[in-house]
This record gives structure tokens, sequence and C-alpha cells, in this order.
């Protein structure tokens, strides 16, 4: 039987007074090189001064991007909450390709079920998804993280904002001293 009553747990990390959100699309390359760098940055500014949040930005063109997006959201559910998310996140970031279309529309995944998804999933990040994934009211937090983002007008992933303002002068790209010197000017 599947535990209802479970809520996903924020995307969040540090304390901090200033808030940078990063709206993700965990396939996409780009969103995987600013993921990769988050740790750090934390590391490197101090949790007591930043808080980071992770919004989920799932694009219809990477076409299982639905799917892996409930499967994180899914494993905030769990024991852990979000370093269980953080864990399937990075499990996705290790493993893209094999979560990702050749052009978005070819290749070795056009013949994968949502199912078989799932199961790379659990047997790359080692969390056991399957009961958290069919979690009935769990597509009220997905589609929280999709009007979160419209209502903002963001369309590509990564995108930056810094205490509710978009950042166009940030990019994956960059060093995680550019993103602190931003973040924190002098």
């Amino acid at each position: 039987m599947t535990n209802t009553s479970r809520h996903a747990d924020p995307l969040t990390w540090g304390t901090g007074p200033r808030i940078f959100e990063v709206f993700l699309e965990p396939t996409c390359p780009f969103s995987v090189k600013a993921f990769n760098k988050l740790d750090e940055l934390l590391a490197r500014v101090g949790a007591d001064r930043i808080t980071i949040k992770i919004r989920l930005q799932s694009q219809p063109w990477h076409l299982y991007s639905g799917v892996i997006v409930r499967s994180i959201i899914a494993a905030s559910t769990l024991e852990g909450g979000k370093e269980t998310a953080k864990k399937v996140m990075a499990a996705v970031a290790a493993h893209r390709e094999e979560f990702e279309f050749t052009r978005h529309a070819d290749g070795p995944n056009m013949d994968v079920t949502p199912n078989q998804i799932i199961e790379r999933l659990e047997a790359y990040s080692g969390v056991e998804l399957r009961e958290a994934f069919a979690i009935p009211g769990l597509d009220r937090d997905i589609k929280w993280h999709c009007k979160y983002a419209r209502q903002n007008g963001i369309h590509v992933s990564p995108t930056f904002m810094i205490d509710g303002l978009v950042q166009t002068n940030m990019s994956s790209g960059d060093e995680v001293s550019a993103w602190e010197a931003i973040l924190f000017p002098q």
C-alpha cells in the first residue's frame, strides 16, 4: 500500500539571507554543470550566508523529463528527504546520456519505458523509488515547480535567480568564484 501522507521535502540547502534559486532540468547538460557546482558554492560562501533552492524545470523536449522530475520529487518524500532527492539528481547527472535521447528524438531510449527509467534511477542512486513514485498527490508538488517557473518567466535551464530576480549574467559555464562575485559583490 502506498503511503499517501508523505510530503515532498523542499530542495533547499543553507540558511542564509541571500536566496539563490536555480532552475534545473535534470537531463540538460548545462543544468548538470550547474548542479555539480552547487555544493562547492555552498561550502565556499557558507550556509549561514546563502540559501540555495533547486527548482525543477521540466522541459518537454527532454522526453523523459517528467518521469525524472517526478522521481526526484518522489525521492524527497523518503527517509533523508532532500538529501535522498539529491542522490537521485546526482545519479542522473553522472549518467545523463542514459536518460536522454539523441537530438531529443532518437537513439536507444526510444524503446525504453518509464518503468525502465525508474529501474535505472534506482540502480544508479541506490534509492528505491517505485512506491514513492506512485504517491497520488505527488503531482501537486510537480505542478508547483512548473507554476513557479512559469510565473517567473523561466524557460531555459539552467536559469538563476537572486532574491527573486532573474540573473541573465550567470551561466553554468561560469566558475563558482564568478557566481560568488555576483551573489556577494564587493
